[in-house]
């Protein structure tokens, strides 16, 4: 069986052959550098889609690329209005990815077409030359890839859900570290583990559910792709399960730590986490997931521990309670996992419909698409800083060319626009990558006059570095620096420029742009000026109210949009996710700045909390029908539920009086819940009740916290001082 990176890979590979046959055919030397980075620019903007959704993303692509190439053809011997477009185009083009990541594709490969354009003009050729071979290589390689897809159509969305599991399988087993009985000191150093896990499973999700739904926009599904929907569903619902907090870890923990139980349940966690593994390996290798018969063992072991455990400590109702909901929780997951495999519907026959609904942003129409980019411009929306701040960049970079007239200088522009990225760290990383490449390619190219003498020899070493390129370019950024490096001085050989002239000038150029693209991010609106804590954590609170609110809502008026449900759900987990992002990037950016970590992780942990408790909520929607028929439970529940609510939605603006008095209020009304006996032990009122309590717990911690945290750690530092 192939595997996708090789599958992915074959479209470059037969592209670049077929044109390096084309080339040694017609004797085109002088024009196989255009032909063949045309092809790479088709490949940069590949986009998973159906067939006719490919068919328009491949008319769009060469009406781009021909605008660009044709512009940037007219304006290269026009120094002012050169630098003037190059500027504006890379404002306008990186704008774009407002829009969605489709477009920001389309458009970061647009820019690459104009760079690479300038790369390969050549003062003594016809002005039509350069671009027409462009598009002539772009539409080569978008053929042979509409021609691969044929034979495999859907392996993208496999691969994309093969990566969902993978990432929840990490998640299993981070969540399988609580109960290690040895471990449970690092209890705070698990809960940012497991959130930064979170953030990882969170933007798989993200990438899968894209691929789901530019699928499933025909009026014919494939079987295959209504298979890997179900899939994409129940990794959803395993995480909702997993993600479910029901009690205090380090006390039940504390309880269990001399039982078998505790081992039991880390076991089967962990077990639980191979066999989502195993679902990602036999997508990867395209066969069929059979469910492990020691998992089966494992829930009867922990089930048969659990009845013994409850005989000998039945006064300790309230920890049977919370052991008894988690292991509610790891038999839906272990169902869903025993499941899988089959041709079934979902365990709720009537949400068969909407439960096969995939939504995402799709932002059409000029109009919308206006607004949507009118939004962003002001400095607070991190795409326009990048857009302003690598505009800026680029007029540096063809101001220096420019100015010291250097000759094909331009590696300055490319460089400085493949390594400056819009945040900090990444830039970072993206520099030393970006350097190590280039210079191992320069020191290794000096050696192609050696190694080849023959046009058809170094033919064959263009398609051999640009298949790598393509191989390693999303994975390893250095090794795919390294053979686009070989591949252009090999394909300046071919056109009949001197390698050893080259080498040395490409790697001077190199740290040139590497320079102006760190004195970029460093210098111009850097993320730490406008990255406010409190701002992210106030979304990312936000969110979660909104989640519970939809929960809430399904319970008081009986079943909801399950779609809506979704949306709400995912919003948390992304403003969750966007939180740890931040403090993620606090820990990379410089020390100034990492003075305020600490309140970061805190708020990490205890927002992830939050998330946790509510999401256990969620789960348990399965079982509020006979919740629904008891007015009574209903009339005291929903207000207290609609109170939590509130104050979360607006935790940021109350004064510390004015937030006591409603958490005072709060906790007045569950505590006359809690000393109601129908709604304790096991009643099926118990456990929304529990999660309330555990919620309402956390609000003088999540309070302190956010008032604790600096609206501007710049600004602070700089009154400080």
């Amino acid at each position: 069986m192939l595997n996708t990176k090789i599958i992915a890979t074959i479209p470059v590979f037969i592209a670049v052959n077929i044109a390096a046959l084309l080339i040694w055919f017609l004797d085109i030397s002088a024009q196989s550098m255009p032909f063949i980075l045309g092809i790479i620019a088709g490949g940069l903007v590949d986009l998973d889609n159906r067939l006719t959704g490919r068919l328009k993303n491949i008319f769009y692509t060469l009406l781009a690329f021909s605008f660009s190439s044709l512009i940037v053809q007219y304006f290269i011997d026009q120094s002012v209005p050169f630098i003037a477009v190059m500027t504006l185009m890379t404002f306008v083009f990186t704008m774009l990815g407002a829009i969605g990541p489709r477009y920001s594709t389309i458009a970061f490969g647009t820019l690459v077409v104009a760079l690479y354009t300038i790369l390969t003009y050549m003062p003594g050729t016809p002005w039509y030359i350069n671009p027409i071979m462009i598009l002539c290589g772009t539409s080569l390689y978008s053929l042979v890839a509409l021609i691969v897809y044929l034979f495999f159509p859907n392996r993208p969305v496999q691969e994309s859900v093969a990566k969902s599991f993978f990432a929840l399988a990490d998640y299993l087993d981070a969540k399988a570290q609580f109960f290690d009985p040895d471990d449970i000191e690092q209890l705070a150093l698990l809960q940012v583990e497991l959130a930064m896990k979170n953030s990882a499973l969170i933007n798989a999700f993200n990438l899968c559910r894209i691929a789901l739904f530019y699928r499933i926009r025909g009026q014919h599904r494939h079987s295959r792709t209504t298979r890997m929907i179900r899939y994409y569903f129940a990794a959803q619902d395993i995480h909702e399960r997993v993600n479910s907090s029901h009690f205090d870890y380090q006390v039940l923990t504390g309880q269990l730590k001399n039982t078998d139980l505790i081992f039991r349940i880390q076991r089967l966690l962990e077990l639980q986490a191979q066999s989502c593994r195993d679902i990602a390996r036999s997508l990867h290798q395209n066969q069929e997931y059979h469910y492990q018969p020691r998992l089966e063992k494992a829930v009867a072991g922990i089930t048969q521990s659990f009845e013994i455990y409850a005989q000998t400590h039945q006064q300790a109702q309230k920890n049977l309670l919370h052991l008894k909901t988690l292991l509610e929780n790891l038999q839906a997951i272990d169902w869903q996992l025993r499941h899988l495999g089959q041709e079934s519907t979902p365990r709720n026959q009537d949400e068969n419909t909407e439960r096969a609904q995939i939504y995402s942003e799709n932002i059409s129409g000029c109009r919308n698409i206006l607004r949507v980019i009118r939004s962003h411009l002001m400095f607070g929306s991190q795409l326009f800083r990048h857009a302003v701040r690598l505009s800026i960049v680029v007029f540096l970079s063809c101001a220096t060319v420019e100015f010291l007239q250097l000759d094909r200088g331009y590696w300055i522009l490319l460089t400085a626009i493949f390594v400056c990225q819009p945040n900090y760290s990444a830039t970072k990383l993206r520099l030393k990558q970006r350097i190590i490449g280039t210079l191992l390619g320069v020191l290794a190219a000096a050696l192609l006059p050696y190694m080849m003498s023959t046009l058809e020899a170094k033919l064959g070493f263009v398609v051999l570095t640009s298949t790598l390129f393509f191989f390693f370019r999303t994975n390893n950024y250095s090794y795919s620096t390294f053979f686009i490096t070989l591949q252009v001085l090999a394909s300046f050989d071919i056109i009949g420029f001197d390698i050893y002239a080259a080498t040395l000038p490409r790697l001077i150029d190199t740290l040139i742009g590497s320079a102006i693209a760190w004195f970029g991010v460093s210098y111009l609106w850097p993320d730490w000026k406008y990255l406010q804590l409190d701002k992210v954590t106030h979304r990312a609170v936000k969110s979660n109210a909104k989640y519970l609110l939809h929960i809430i809502s399904q319970l008081q008026f009986g079943r909801g949009d399950n779609l809506k449900y979704r949306i709400a759900r995912r919003r948390a987990h992304e403003s969750a996710t966007a939180l740890g992002t931040a403090v993620s990037n606090m820990n990379s950016e410089p020390q100034k700045y990492q003075n305020y970590l600490q309140k970061g992780f805190e708020l990490l942990k205890i927002n992830y909390s939050l998330l946790s408790y509510i999401s256990a909520l969620g789960a348990y929607r399965q079982n509020m029908k006979q919740l629904r028929q008891n007015t009574g439970f209903l009339l005291e529940f929903y207000p207290i539920a609609k109170k939590i609510i509130l104050l979360l939605e607006n935790i940021e603006k109350l004064s510390a009086q004015e937030f006591e008095g409603q958490y005072l209020n709060i906790e007045l009304s569950l505590k006359q819940c809690n000393d109601k006996a129908e709604y304790t032990e096991h009643s099926p009122f118990s456990v929304p009740i529990q999660q309330l309590n555990m919620i309402s717990r956390i609000l003088p911690p999540l309070y302190e916290a956010i008032n604790a945290a600096p609206q501007n750690p710049l600004e602070t530092d700089g009154q400080a001082a």
